[in-house]
């Protein structure tokens, strides 16, 4: 109701700006989350603060958005070449480059007071890493076939501060769980990138998906047989229990699944497969979960 109040060419504005930190595709930000929220979740033993959850889910939607919009910048000569990403507003004209800068570096300072005013030193040294990370991975698929690589740190990095956040400290199981999700993310970003695999071999762009060519989900399965065996071994040191290893078997099931989807490459089947890897993050989180409270 108060968006129709304003005058048409504010709502158009609103509306580009939301097309831009994919406001209407939380599908990015929801990856993002349940790996987060099993650190969280895992450092604190099942009851994290109620600060440092606000303040994770928080800064997991604002740094989803911020390198949402450095993507844009990043790629805003190359998304008119390409089906899916042609009418970006960015790449329209509608929305103008330094605007997507600013926008990237006024999310990034917001998430940054948050750390700096809420959270310890350690997690504050940790966040200009995470950053970085943030700003240089849409400009790796210009310079190497593994920007996903460097997309499953960026998407990662989120696991050691907030366990950080939460413990003061890192261990083992830290970097276990930072290891699975780089190959987690690595997996299913290879299925998105097969989505637009022919036009970026049209334009230069590199990725996963260009590289691995036919042997694209031999590699995506063994990459998600490596996140399964490394999440079983967090559960063997962490001492968990038969509900984590329950969510960790639903995820493992819907891994076989994604490969049904993706089984002939299509785009709508490869886009569903990558889709769903949000109910495979949320099967391992709802199984912690559950496991550490009862």
């Amino acid at each position: 109701m108060l968006q129709n109040a304003l005058p048409e060419h504010v709502q158009s504005r609103l509306a580009d700006y939301a097309k831009l930190l994919r406001i209407d595709r939380p599908i990015g930000s929801l990856l993002l989350l349940w790996p987060t929220w099993w650190a969280l979740w895992l450092a604190a033993g099942g009851m994290p603060s109620l600060a440092n959850i606000v303040i994770f889910t928080l800064g997991v939607f604002f740094m989803r958005a911020a390198g949402c919009a450095i993507n844009d910048f990043a790629d805003r000569d190359w998304d008119r070449h390409v089906k899916r990403t042609k009418d970006r507003p960015l790449t329209t004209g509608r929305i103008r480059a330094w605007e997507a800068v600013a926008l990237f570096a006024g999310l990034c300072l917001v998430s940054f007071l948050m750390v700096v005013l809420f959270t310890n030193s350690l997690t504050l040294y940790l966040s200009f890493g995470g950053a970085l990370l943030a700003f240089i991975y849409p400009f790796m698929k210009r310079y190497t076939h593994l920007p996903q690589l460097f997309l499953g740190a960026a998407f990662s990095w989120a696991i050691p501060m907030a366990w950080a956040a939460e413990a003061n400290e890192l261990s083992q199981l830290t970097w276990l769980l930072f290891t699975a999700n780089v190959l987690w993310t690595g997996a299913y970003d290879t299925l998105y990138a097969m989505v637009d695999r022919d036009d970026d071999v049209k334009v230069g762009i590199k990725s996963t998906a260009i590289l691995f060519g036919e042997a694209d989900r031999a590699i995506i399965g063994a990459l998600q047989a490596m996140v399964i065996v490394i999440l079983i071994m967090v559960g063997n040191q962490a001492e968990l229990g038969s509900f984590y290893y329950l969510g960790v078997a639903a995820m493992a099931s819907l891994f076989v699944y994604h490969q049904y989807l993706a089984r002939e490459r299509s785009r709508d089947g490869c886009f569903r497969a990558f889709l769903n890897n949000n109910w495979a993050g949320f099967a391992v989180f709802a199984g912690l979960a559950l496991d550490l409270m009862l």
